[in-house]
């Protein structure tokens, strides 16, 4: 992984997720959101303690680390950050968004990359009004999506938020093909011992399977 190395007016991408486990589907977004928005880096960050409850099995923080840093060591713009496995208690977003401002100066602009799934869950978030203003959202689709609920929160976030900060291009939708990769669906097929191999790094299948993570 490259030095971490902090210049001004930087446009930094935050992938965040319980990465459990990691999978192509998440590296060709981060890829995609890369080029598209022509950020310069883009910053994996591992959920420690996820406040919202998760279904399945969840491997460990450290597990999860590994297996992220695992994923993405071939890739000279893509870094991981320990800020949510290292901080104790639940992990909320407006608090690692607050400490990457921190670290990265007000002169950077942050992009969530998120599932539009997820994104649709962004009013149950701790402080929502205020993530909006921090940092701008892509929302990964899947080709055939039905956009109208994301238009939908839109016209929510827009109505609790009056900072004139926040417009309609707080929120960019981006398609991913690949977004039919899932880590439930892999979990599943460790458990019912189907095929894994190519939905995956090949580092991080050896990683799961060896050390019996699902």
């Amino acid at each position: 992984m490259a030095r971490l190395e902090v210049k001004k007016n930087m446009k930094i991408g935050i992938m965040g997720g319980t990465f459990n486990p990691i999978h192509y589907g998440h590296l060709v977004t981060a890829e995609e959101a890369l080029s598209q928005f022509k950020l310069d880096r883009v910053i994996f960050i591992p959920t420690g303690q996820p406040p919202h409850k998760t279904t399945g099995k969840l491997a460990s923080p450290e597990d999860r680390y590994l297996m992220t840093v695992m994923a993405t060591a071939s890739n000279s713009h893509f870094f991981v950050s320990r800020i949510e496995t290292a901080r104790k208690g639940k992990s909320y977003t407006i608090d690692t968004v607050k400490e990457l401002k921190f670290t990265y100066g007000e002169s950077a602009t942050f992009y969530f990359i998120t599932g539009a799934d997820a994104i649709l869950e962004i009013l149950t978030w701790k402080n929502p009004e205020e993530i909006i203003t921090m940092c701008k959202f892509i929302a990964a689709t899947r080709p055939g999506y039905n956009l109208s609920r994301i238009e939908e929160l839109k016209k929510k976030l827009f109505g609790i938020n009056a900072n004139p900060q926040v417009t309609k291009d707080s929120i960019f939708i981006m398609e991913i093909p690949a977004l039919a990769i899932s880590s439930t669906d892999i979990r599943e097929r460790i458990k019912t011992s189907r095929p894994i191999k190519y939905l995956l790094p090949e580092s991080v299948c050896n990683y799961l399977l060896k050390n019996d993570l699902y």
